[in-house]
């Protein structure tokens, strides 16, 4: 490392990925620079409910700076979390390891022994993010029991492993974790919105482990600035140091955008997937033209669907608002897995994205089976219409898949500019229907009407109408590989052709999970900065194109 560069690592995005290579790099000895699109949040400043779009919603050009992204491509509706602590601010705490079938998938299985060489790192990272087994047990958990007993899977059911701080509901105590280097943290009040962002100060986000910790090492994070180029100081040594170029977030004119560029002797780009997807493609095209023709390739959404159950009113005497975001599940068959969420009262804006549920596949247009069913059943309709008090009358059914199937995400030009677009990609096409979960959803109602007496109607998401799914768990596009006929990134997470360029974020995943993904990010990231040198030593990594060895962490 030089004082020649202004930063010795700059860190794009504050998630999962870029939090943990701050904190670590700092305690190697680093100078890091975090830079991160969205704002800083104290517990505070969260949005009340989902209704306050100005703090919950992320579209900066019209004046909303909140922790909810939400993009569109032809295959699916993402959404994605923004904010210092990405999405971490307004993910559901929850925090599987996934099933054997995600580390033996082809694309990476024949690297190394991936689920013996992450142990160690999923164990800091549930260390480092305070997991425990969700204790909220109501209405809504004895409902999943009994669906999975229904659909003769009952001893799949299972509390989910989640980062809450519960404690005395209420009470605010020294950090608990840490040593006292931590921030105080209060106990949870099963409020349900950990979604819209924890006011209480329960959700063990990010700023409340590592990026807390980074920030007292001296890492430096910078909030609403977006990275809009990375250029190496030296094409022909593309190794020998970048200039990274940001712009004030939601600016519309130049001297809005306050333009500035640092230089860095590395960069980890931690963006989110579809952050780092909009990064590298628009690089490919201008300074790092050398990187792998598979970028975009084997982007994946976690074979998801959001789905759900809304009954006609709200149900008297049952709560089914309280507890954390996603407190239990069950697995249908060896592939899908299903998971209740719910969010808290007031909370019911995102109710505008869920609609009466029709099952897709067969001949005729999902469409055109949804008219039909409507012009069937038009007070199932018009009652789905309705978002009054939608959030205590609704169970969510989040579904995922360990089955293999992909997307393509590339960038096309057009009427507005660049943006990401998608295609077919490898494997079976991403499920726009999955049977089981629909069947899940259809039994969770059965099961709602009997406890509750009043009408339970089985959800999807609006977009499933048309056959475009939701997925909260948008992942890959830059994934890991040995080669860069095979992927965008070694196995070490350096971009290939760029060896001082790092992906440690979702888009390096490799495989559907089948479970949420944000503990793996986080082991992935643990492992990766594991293996750097510190400061000013040696680097054990073999050079990019030598075989792959298994080394040990460093420092």
């Amino acid at each position: 490392m030089t004082q020649a560069y202004d930063h010795d690592v700059v860190v794009i995005g504050s998630g999962f990925g870029g939090s943990v290579a701050a904190l670590r790099l700092a305690e190697k000895g680093y100078r890091v620079q975090v830079y991160e699109a969205g704002r800083r949040f104290a517990d505070a400043d969260f949005a009340d409910t989902s209704w306050n779009l100005r703090r919950y919603l992320w579209a900066p050009r019209l004046g909303c700076y909140g922790v909810q992204r939400i993009h569109k491509l032809p295959h699916c509706l993402v959404l994605a979390g923004a904010g210092v602590g990405g999405g971490s601010l307004n993910y559901a705490n929850t925090l599987y390891v996934p099933p054997e079938p995600f580390f033996r998938d082809p694309q990476w299985a024949g690297i190394t022994d991936w689920q013996a060489e992450l142990a160690p790192h999923y164990r800091t990272a549930q260390r480092m993010l305070g997991v425990v087994e969700n204790p909220c047990d109501g209405p809504v958990e004895q409902l999943m029991r009994e669906t999975a007993d229904d659909l003769g899977v009952a001893g799949t059911f299972r509390k989910t492993p989640v980062a809450v701080f519960f404690g005395e509901p209420g009470e605010t105590v020294p950090d608990p974790y840490f040593g006292g280097q931590g921030p105080a943290r209060t106990g949870c009040t099963e409020c349900g919105n950990c979604m819209v962002g924890c006011k209480v100060g329960a959700k063990n986000t990010l700023v409340k482990n590592y990026l807390a910790l980074a920030e007292r090492r001296g890492v430096t994070v910078e909030p609403l600035r977006t990275v809009t180029a990375i250029r190496p100081l030296d094409a022909a040594r593309p190794g020998d140091g970048y200039a990274v170029t940001t712009e004030q977030s939601g600016a519309w004119t130049r001297r809005g955008k306050a333009t500035r560029t640092v230089t860095t002797s590395q960069v980890v780009i931690a963006a989110g997937a579809w952050g780092t997807a909009e990064l590298l493609q628009a690089m490919r095209s201008s300074h790092l033209p050398r990187l792998s023709s598979r970028l975009g390739e084997l982007t994946r959404t976690n074979s998801e669907a959001l789905g759900g159950v809304s009954t006609a009113r709200v149900p008297r005497g049952i709560d089914l608002t309280k507890g954390v975001a996603i407190t239990s599940s069950f697995h249908v068959n060896d592939t899908t897995h299903v998971e209740n969420v719910r969010y808290g009262k007031g909370s019911n804006a995102m109710g505008f994205l869920a609609t009466m549920q029709v099952d897709g596949g067969g001949r005729v247009p999902r469409w055109l089976r949804f008219l039909g069913r409507l012009v069937r059943h038009p007070v199932v309709f018009l009652l789905s219409l309705s978002k009054y008090r939608w959030s205590e009358r609704t169970v969510i059914a989040l579904v995922m898949q360990t089955t293999d199937n992909s997307i393509r995400v590339s960038r096309r030009r057009g009427l507005f500019g660049p943006h990401l677009t998608s295609s077919r990609g490898h494997g079976a096409p991403s499920p726009t229907y999955i049977p089981e979960g629909n069947a899940a959803v259809r039994a969770m109602a059965r099961r709602l009407e009997q406890a509750t007496g009043t009408r339970a109607m089985p959800g999807s998401s609006l977009g499933e109408i048309i056959d475009v799914p939701m997925t909260a768990h948008f992942i890959g596009g830059a994934v890991i590989s040995d080669s860069p006929d095979r992927g965008v990134i070694d196995p070490y997470h350096r971009v290939w052709s760029y060896p001082g360029l790092h992906v440690v974020d979702g888009a390096a995943i490799s495989a559907n999970l089948g479970v949420n993904p944000s503990l793996t990010i986080t082991a992935l990231a643990e492992r990766a900065i594991s293996l750097w040198p510190g400061r000013g030593e040696p680097d054990a990594r073999p050079a990019q194109g030598q075989p792959y060895r298994a080394t040990l962490p460093r420092g």
